[in-house]
C-alpha cells in the first residue's frame, strides 16, 4: 500500500522489464542472526513497509511462543536517520510500522520518539527487563540500505537457533494483518510508551561507573574534535562528555547533524580510514585539537586518531584501540581492586580474527582471556554468560572498531567508548605521555602485536567456494596446505568444517558453521592468518597478525616479516589473477 514502491513495481510491469522484477521478487532477503540488512526498494528482496510488516509478524508470532509474559513485558524499537526518498522508506517509519504491528497483538512496545544510538537498544532491553529489542539501521553501510536488528531478552544480539525460527515464523506470516499498514493507531494507544527520557537519564548514569578521574577531566587542557559522519551519535557524545566531566568535543560542523544523504564521504564508515576524516583533521589543525573521535553513523563504533610531533595524523587500527583501551580498563580496575583473589573472576574476550593482545596481557596480569567466533553478537551472549556466573566481563572487542567498555550495554558501543578513550588520554597527558607512545608501552611489556588485515572482492559464490576447498584439498584430497610460500605451517583450524589440527581429538572447540567459510592457518615464526567470507558483503576478507614476546622490540623486521607473510598468503592462498579477485581500493 506504499505508493512510491506500488508505482516502482506498476512501472516495470508496464514496461515488460522481466529482468528487473526477478531482482525485485525473485527472492525474499534472508533473515539472519544479523536480522536484516539491504537497499530500500521495493519488492521481497528490499527493506520496505511490506518486508518490514512481514518480518515483524514473523517475530512478533515466534516471541508469544518464547515467552508467556510478552503481554506483560514487550519490546524495544529504535531507529537511526537513514531515509530513501525514491521509496518512501526511512529507519522512522519502519519503526512505526514493527510497532503498530505489536500493538495490534496487545503487546507494549517501547518506542524512542527520535533517532538514538544503536546500543540505547540493547541497553533498553536489559534495563527494563523486556522481551526484545528491534533497531532499524544500516549502520555504517551505503546510503540506499537499511537493515533491522533484532536483541533478545539477554540484552545480546540474537544467535542460533533463533535467526531460523524467526525465519520460518517470517514465511508463516507474510499476509499483512487487518490495520497493519495504518501506523497513525499507535499514537493513541495505551501500549505505547517512549523510554527517551528515562534511557537517557539511566545510560549516562550508568557509564559514570566508568568514570574514574573527574578531577583530570575538569582540569584537562586536551582538546577533541568529534565526527558523527551525518549520523546520530553528535547529542549523544556531547551528554558523555558532560557525564565525565570533560569540556565537550568540537563537533565537525559540516556531518554533526543527521543527513541520510552522507553528503561528505564517500562510504559513511570511518573504518575506512583517513578519507572519512579530513574534516576532522581540518578542525582540528583550526583549533588546536590533537585527538579525533569518530563514530558510525549509528554510534556503535569508534575510531581514533591523533597528531604526531611530525604533524602528521594517526589512525589507530581496531586492534591498537582494543589494546589501548584494554591496558586502560584493566590498569583502572586495577586501582579500584586492591583484594589479590579477585582477579580469578575477571574476564576480557575479544574475537578470533582480531588481535590476540588480550591473551598476552591476560597472560601476565593473571585474569581470563576468551575468544569467541566473529561479531558481538557471540561476544555478547558469552559476556552475560560469564556475568550469570558471577564473574566480572570488563571488556570485549573486534578489530572492526568494536569495544564494549560497560557491561550495562551487551553489545558494542561507540559513545561510552569515546568517552572512556577520552579520559584515558586526558589522564595520559597529565604523564606527558600521547595515546601513540602509551600504544608503544604497552607492546614493551606485553610483546609486540603486529596485524594486517583486507579483503578481495568476489562477485561469484562459486569461485569462493572452490577457492576454500583448493585449501582443503592442497596437497591431495583432504590435506591442508603444509607451506604458503616459504613459511611453514604448524597448525589449522577449518570453522566451516569443524576441523582443528591443534586439538588432541581434531575437532574445533569454537562453534562450526557450514554456511560461511573461515580457516585460520598458524605458522612457525608466531604468525596467525585467517581467511573468511563475509556475511553482509561480496568479500573474502584476511586477518593476520604476528605476536612476538616481550622483548623482541625490532618492530621494523616484524613489520617486513608479516609483510612477506601477507604477501605470500595472497599470492599463494588467494591466488588473484587465476580466480579474477579484485583487490580493496583505498
Amino acid at each position: 500500500q506504499n505508493p512510491k514502491t506500488s508505482s516502482i513495481v506498476k512501472q516495470l510491469v508496464a514496461e515488460g522489464n522481466a529482468g528487473e522484477l526477478q531482482k525485485y521478487f525473485g527472492s525474499r532477503m534472508e533473515f539472519g542472526t544479523a536480522g536484516l540488512r539491504a537497499a530500500m526498494g521495493a519488492g521481497i528482496s528490499h527493506m520496505n513497509d511490506l518486508t518490514v510488516i512481514q518480518t515483524t509478524q514473523g517475530f512478533c508470532r515466534y516471541l508469544e511462543k518464547n515467552f508467556s509474559d510478552l503481554k506483560k513485558r514487550g519490546v524495544v524499537i529504535g531507529f537511526d536517520a537513514r531515509a530513501h526518498p525514491p521509496s518512501g522508506g526511512s529507519s522512522k517509519r519502519f519503526a512505526r510500522l514493527a510497532a503498530n504491528t505489536f500493538i495490534s497483538q496487545g503487546v507494549p512496545v517501547y518506542l524512542f520518539s527520535d533517532i538514538t544510538p544503536t546500543p540505547f537498544v540493547p541497553y533498553t532491553v536489559t534495563h527494563l527487563k523486556l522481551c526484545a529489542g528491534i533497531m532499524v539501521t544500516a549502520s555504517h553501510n551505503p546510503k540506499q540500505d537499511n537493515g533491522y536488528k533484532v536483541y533478545w531478552e539477554n540484552g545480546a544480539q540474537i544467535i542460533s537457533p533463533h535467526d531460523k525460527g524467526i525465519s520460518e515464523a517470517i514465511e508463516e506470516n507474510q499476509e499483512p494483518w487487518p490495520q497493519a499498514w495504518d501506523d497513525k493507531l499507535v499514537d493513541s494507544s495505551v501500549l505505547l510508551h517512549d523510554p527517551y527520557a528515562t534511557i537517557s537519564k539511566d545510560y549516562f548514569k550508568d557509564i559514570q561507573k566508568h568514570c574514574f578521574h573527574r578531577n583530570i577531566n575538569k582540569e584537562t587542557k586536551l582538546k577533541f574534535v568529534h565526527t558523527s559522519v551525518h549520523g546520530v551519535g553528535h547529542k549523544f557524545v556531547q551528554l558523555a562528555f558532560k557525564a565525565f566531566d570533560l569540556s565537550p568535543p568540537f563537533a565537525v560542523p559540516e556531518q554533526k547533524d543527521p543527513d541520510p544523504e552522507f553528503p561528505t564521504v564517500k562510504y559513511p564508515n570511518p573504518e575506512e580510514g583517513k578519507g572519512v576524516l579530513t574534516l576532522s583533521f581540518a578542525l582540528a589543525e583550526k583549533d588546536g585539537a590533537k585527538i579525533v573521535l569518530a563514530n558510525d553513523p549509528d554510534a556503535d563504533r569508534l575510531a581514533v586518531a591523533e597528531k604526531q610531533e611530525s604533524g602528521e595524523w594517526k589512525v589507530f587500527s581496531g586492534n591498537e584501540l582494543g589494546a589501548l583501551l584494554g591496558w586502560w580498563i584493566f590498569t583502572c580496575w586495577k586501582n579500584q581492586n586492591q583484594d589479590a583473589c579477585a582477579i580469578k573472576d575477571v574476564y576480557m574476550l575479544s574475537s578470533t580474527v582480531s588481535s590476540k593482545i588480550l591473551r598476552a596481557i591476560a597472560l601476565k596480569e593473571g585474569f581470563h582471556f576468551e575468544e569467541t567466533l566473529t561479531g558481538f553478537k557471540w561476544m555478547g551472549n558469552r559476556a552475560k554468560q560469564l556475568m550469570d556466573q558471577g564473574k566480572a566481563v570488563l571488556f570485549a572487542f573486534e578489530e572492526a572498531i568494536g569495544y564494549m567498555c560497560c557491561p550495562a550495554v551487551l553489545d558494542k558501543d561507540g559513545v561510552s567508548a569515546a568517552v572512556i578513550a577520552a579520559e584515558m588520554a586526558s589522564f595520559l597527558a597529565t604523564k606527558n605521555l600521547s595515546l601513540t607512545q602509551q600504544l608503544k608501552a604497552v607492546y614493551d611489556e606485553y610483546g609486540f602485536h603486529i596485524t594486517k588485515a583486507s579483503y578481495f572482492i568476489c562477485h561469484d559464490p562459486k569461485i569462493t567456494e572452490q577457492l576454500f576447498e583448493n585449501l582443503r584439498n592442497y596437497d591431495g584430497k583432504n590435506t591442508y596446505p603444509k607451506f604458503c610460500g616459504r613459511f611453514k605451517v604448524s597448525g589449522v583450524r577449518d570453522l566451516t568444517t569443524g576441523y582443528d589440527s591443534s586439538q588432541p581429538d581434531q575437532k574445533a572447540i569454537l562453534p562450526t558453521s557450514k554456511s560461511s567459510q573461515m580457516i585460520t592457518f598458524t605458522f612457525a615464526n608466531g604468525g596467525v592468518a585467517t581467511m573468511r567470507t563475509s556475511g553482509t558483503e561480496p568479500k573474502i576478507k584476511y586477518y593476520s597478525e604476528l605476536c612476538a614476546p616481550p622483548g623482541n622490540s625490532d618492530i621494523e623486521q616484524l613489520k617486513k616479516e608479516l609483510d612477506e607473510l601477507v604477501n605470500a598468503l595472497e599470492k599463494h592462498f588467494f591466488q588473484p589473477e587465476k580466480n579474477n579477485l579484485q583487490r580493496k581500493t583505498e
